[in-house]
């Protein structure tokens, strides 16, 4: 494909996700669909639409369009980023149609005269929450929400160390650097997509994890002989975490309320070397009360991770963060049953919103007198990752 052509084709996935279609689905089938596009076409539309959709807010007023479509978030990042890449749209081949003289004149890349909620790219619905949230912290925070997000790796303990995963990922050409502050994370600094495909990764000596989830993951402070509990286990990112802290010899519970979501842990668990018990939830009834650990990895509003999942970001609205607020209760009170007396919950969302996070644990001791709160904290995206909250807290 030719650069413009690549262009059109982020213009059509990206009227298609404007229209309501979720980004990866728009990607998937326009990737089967479309037999002549290679792997490094597929690479660069996905590149094109991700980033517009982070920037979607200025993008569609650097067009100066007034109304917003595909064609119009493209030029308008285009205008932002590359103004020499505006010569792509020339009509020739497959390449978008030339810009009108009326599109010409509405362009206004400097973004310097935007309102600022527009230069930060917030949604409009939720520009309050966020405001509420992040107080001074709102603008450094949606600066970094507005760019791409590293991609990072958890070494598998149970098979490598962090010397051995790297020098097993260089001789694929794949460079990484250690995560200060995570002791068992690195960041990829070359050829990001070789990853699933390279040994390293097919052997279980490396995992895909953000710095950041693999850092809430060791507040559990799971030990050695204690019965351990993912509860909302999904993928098992952080079930295989808990596992390779506790050195591979311990069966890790997992449940969720959807068990397709586990449906590929017990073989991500085979390869990593660890054990995992899926529970189902006549399983968990009957274990109510026996639990050391139990980690609530909640389902949440994901505004700290928006840079991985950027058109959710334009989806989400304050009806929507209420409703998760009453899962998120019920998950707690959950979690508080299954741990027995002096165990420990470990709750933690990938939100940056005050509702879902602090206010939560504020809620749940007012329902729970006696419960005693061991760690707690917020993690910024920027450093070491993505933006999570987590509170590590006794049972009484």
């Amino acid at each position: 494909m030719t650069p413009g052509a690549r262009l059109a084709a982020a213009i059509a996935c990206l009227d298609d996700i404007l229209a309501g279609e979720v980004a990866e689905r728009v990607l998937t089938r326009w990737a089967r669909v479309s037999r002549f596009a290679g792997s490094k076409d597929r690479a660069a539309v996905r590149d094109i639409v991700f980033d517009i959709l982070r920037q979607r807010r200025s993008s569609l007023w650097a067009s100066g369009a007034a109304v917003e479509s595909g064609r119009a978030l493209v030029i308008g990042q285009c205008a932002q980023e590359t103004p020499e890449s505006l010569a792509l749209f020339d009509g020739q081949g497959h390449a978008p149609p030339p810009l009108s003289p009326d599109e010409q004149a509405a362009l206004r890349p400097d973004l310097a005269a935007a309102p600022e909620a527009v230069r930060l790219d917030i949604p409009a619905p939720m520009e309050g929450l966020l405001r509420d949230s992040l107080g001074a912290d709102l603008v450094p925070v949606m600066q970094e929400l507005r760019h791409r997000a590293p991609v990072d790796l958890r070494v598998n303990r149970l098979k490598a160390d962090l010397a051995s995963a790297r020098q097993a990922l260089a001789g694929e050409g794949i460079e990484t650097a250690p995560v200060p502050g995570v002791p068992d994370a690195l960041r990829v600094l070359t050829n990001p997509r070789r990853i699933n495909t390279s040994r390293a990764y097919c052997d279980g000596l490396v995992e895909l994890q953000d710095a950041a989830s693999q850092s809430v993951v060791a507040a559990l402070a799971p030990r050695p002989g204690k019965r351990v509990l993912d509860l909302c286990a999904g993928g098992g990112g952080k079930t295989l975490a808990l596992a390779a802290l506790l050195g591979g010899d311990q069966t890790i519970h997992a449940y969720d309320v959807n068990p397709r979501r586990m449906r590929d842990l017990p073989e991500r668990a085979r390869r990593a070397g660890g054990q995992v018990s899926l529970l189902d939830d006549a399983d968990l009834e009957a274990m109510t009360g026996r639990f050391d650990r139990v980690m609530v990895d909640a389902p949440c509003s994901g505004t700290g991770s928006w840079r991985r999942m950027p058109d959710h970001k334009w989806r989400l609205t304050p009806q929507d963060v209420e409703k998760l607020v009453e899962v998120q209760r019920g998950i707690l009170d959950r979690a508080c049953r299954l741990v027995r007396p002096g165990g420990r919950v470990l709750y933690a969302t990938c939100s940056l919103l005050t509702p879902e996070n602090g206010d939560q644990i504020v809620a749940l001791q007012k329902r729970r007198p006696g419960i005693e709160i061991r760690e707690s904290g917020r993690l910024l995206p920027g450093a070491p990752g993505d933006g999570f909250y987590f509170c590590a807290f006794d049972i009484a």
